[in-house]
């Protein structure tokens, strides 16, 4: 049996290394190699790899923001190539498939390989080494707490979306869509989902289908029933909820 593996890591080296000591395991193919998080995420949801080594410090979208794109549920079998240190690791020894602490060694990474091979042939028990994505982010979350940048795809292309830019959400049926400067994205993702990713001190549910930036509010009005007008600086109308209104008593 031959397994798929992709490499995603920003350095050269890093890979061309990865690449070398998979080619002495014999039973591995290299699919693809990726230098960054939008590639990555491409790669993953075109080829579907077996196993993926994921390099977690890169530019623009790291390994975290990999996983949250495509999905803790989605992704496929995950060795994390990382420089954490050791407290941060014991997240990974609980949740995690298995992972690489740079520099690692030969006997480190067949051991690694080992592990991941008996998962990727269906020999792992649906215990110890299943890996919980969903548990691993939540140990992770004060390493990595909010989102900077989030990606999106406009048809086969995806952009990265600086989150501070963003003046509002709104729901749309298993969407949400993100409102830029007279420019709008559909991202698969709820209202919590969003939410949780987003930085609290900047952003706040006003309604149960909106979301907006707080520096991009001009101004609120009373409105009726206990409602409040939200007026953004782009001149659009919104409503903020007696739901919601108690997270903005001291602006009313």
């Amino acid at each position: 049996m031959t397994f798929r593996a992709l490499i995603v890591d920003d350095e050269l080296l890093a890979r061309q290394r990865i690449q070398h000591l998979l080619q002495k395991e014999g039973d591995f193919e290299v699919v693809a190699e990726c230098a960054n998080g939008v590639e990555a995420v491409k790669a993953i949801e075109d080829l579907h790899p077996d196993l993926v080594f994921l390099d977690i410090q890169m530019p623009e979208l790291d390994g975290f923001g990999v996983i949250e794109e495509v999905g803790a549920d989605r992704m496929p079998p995950t060795l994390f190539v990382t420089a954490y240190d050791q407290h941060a690791l014991k997240a990974f020894e609980v949740h995690a498939l298995d992972y690489l602490l740079k520099p690692f060694d030969p006997d480190r990474f067949h051991q690694a390989i080992e592990r991941a091979r008996r998962w990727c042939s269906g020999g792992a028990s649906e215990g110890a080494l299943r890996p919980n994505l969903d548990a691993l982010m939540s140990g992770l979350r004060q390493e990595h707490p909010w989102a900077d940048r989030l990606l999106v795809r406009m048809g086969d292309r995806h952009h990265l979306i600086k989150t501070p830019l963003i003046q509002w959400i709104e729901a749309e049926d298993n969407y949400v869509r993100l409102h830029i400067e007279g420019t709008s994205y559909l991202l698969r993702q709820t209202m919590a989902g969003i939410l949780a990713r987003l930085d609290p001190r900047q952003f706040r549910r006003i309604h149960r289908s909106a979301i907006v930036n707080l520096d991009c509010i001009k101004e609120l009005q009373p409105w009726t029933s206990g409602d409040h007008l939200v007026i953004m600086r782009d001149g659009t109308k919104l409503t903020l909820s007696r739901t919601y209104r108690d997270q903005f008593g001291e602006w009313l």
